[in-house]
């Protein structure tokens, strides 16, 4: 959930504690307490936006320079945490599928993978710790395999962000 982890690396690099965001972010909120409340977007759907929570962390870092950053860093992770949680739930009563897979660099957050443990009804797969990287790894990754088996495309290739 590439928006997701963008998230946590806007919120690490307003708070000076730099790139790649979800374990510092991560590892700083373990030392605060959730207390700064954050709005959540909600939608009838099931889509996400993390832009106003951004936006948010990001005015009270500036209005607010001595704010304690590892509570804003643990009311961060808990109020996205909580919205990921709440449409995972969502989807989970329309489709009737409870099985979830988390994936990715975000996967590693401590909170993250608690929080999934914690369902209940669901059965949740988590990769090892040291498989949690980034996915543009990953897709790095499946880009050179590609290319050393011959598969090529040129510059009119195009993402599809609504693909089924």
């Amino acid at each position: 959930m590439m928006q997701f982890g963008e998230a946590f690396d806007k919120v690490a690099r307003v708070v000076g504690l730099g790139y790649p965001g979800g374990p510092k972010v991560d590892n700083l909120a373990q030392q605060g307490n959730p207390t700064i409340t954050l709005p959540k977007t909600h939608f009838e759907n099931l889509d996400f936006s993390f832009s106003g929570i951004k936006t948010a962390v990001i005015n009270l870092h500036h209005k607010t320079p001595d704010i304690n950053k590892a509570d804003l860093c643990a009311s961060f992770q808990k109020t996205v945490t909580e919205t990921l949680i709440e449409n995972v739930q969502k989807a989970i009563e329309i489709t009737g599928i409870n099985t979830i897979a988390l994936a990715g660099g975000v996967s590693a957050n401590s909170y993250i993978r608690k929080s999934f443990l914690d369902l209940k009804e669901t059965t949740v797969y988590m990769p090892d710790l040291k498989l949690c990287t980034d996915n543009a790894a990953m897709i790095g990754s499946a880009g050179y395999y590609n290319y050393i088996a011959g598969k090529r495309d040129d510059l009119n290739l195009n993402a599809i962000p609504n693909l089924r």
